[in-house]
Order: structure tokens, then sequence, then C-alpha cells
């Protein structure tokens, strides 16, 4: 069993940066690849960002390319989300997620195994 809980979402004008952290509980969270996704007012949820159990392989979607940035630490159990340069459409609940094969279909949360309750982000223009 993973437990997940995601952490660092707030206010921020446009232009500023947040960190969301997901810390991890669970041995087994070493093995797994973690994805970001956000699910704004009315919207479906969106894929936002993954990585593989290394942290070497990692994918974002066009849209927060150059601007996020995953990572994680495997001493702290715990996936970063960096996230500079945020405008108003980057608002949303954002979610961290565990699958076991990220090489499989990492943008598809229908497959990754274990959720965090998520953190609010607001961007304010």
């Amino acid at each position: 069993q993973v437990q997940l809980v995601e952490s660092g979402g707030g206010l921020v004008q446009a232009g500023g940066s947040l960190r969301l952290s997901c810390a991890a509980s669970g041995r087994t969270f070493s093995l797994y690849g973690v994805g970001w996704f956000r699910q704004g007012p009315g919207k479906e949820r969106e894929f936002v960002a993954a990585l593989d159990w290394r942290g070497s392989n990692t994918d974002y979607t066009d849209s927060v390319k150059g601007r996020f940035t995953i990572s994680r630490e495997h001493a702290k159990n715990t996936v970063y989300l960096q996230m500079n340069n945020l405008k108003p459409e980057d608002t949303a609940e954002y979610y961290c997620a565990a699958l076991t094969d990220y090489y499989s279909d990492h943008l598809n949360f229908r497959k990754y195994n274990y959720w965090g309750q998520g953190t609010q982000v607001t961007v304010s223009s």
C-alpha cells in the first residue's frame, strides 16, 4: 500500500512560483512512477507531468513545458512539482498519483494505482 499526501498549494500572483510536494508512505514507493494531474472548475482531469521510478525519464503536457519541473527525492520518499511563471489558467486542484508501470501509459489517469487528496493552486491575474 502507498499513501500520498500533497502540500504546497496556495494563492499566487501570475508570474509567481510554487513548489508542490507529494510525500509518500510505503517502502515500495521508490519503485513507482509518479504523475501530477490537475482539475480546474468544470474541467476534466488533465495530465501535467510524470516521471519514472528512477526519476530519469520525465514527461510534461505542452502547456507547462519550460515552466514546471518534476523531480523526486528517494531518501525522503517525496516527489516535487516546481511551478514557475504561473498563469491564471494553471488554477486547479493538483493531485499526485503513483503507478507501477510508467512506460505503459503514464498519460492515462486510469492507469494510476494510488492518489493523494489534492492541493489547491490559485493564480490571480
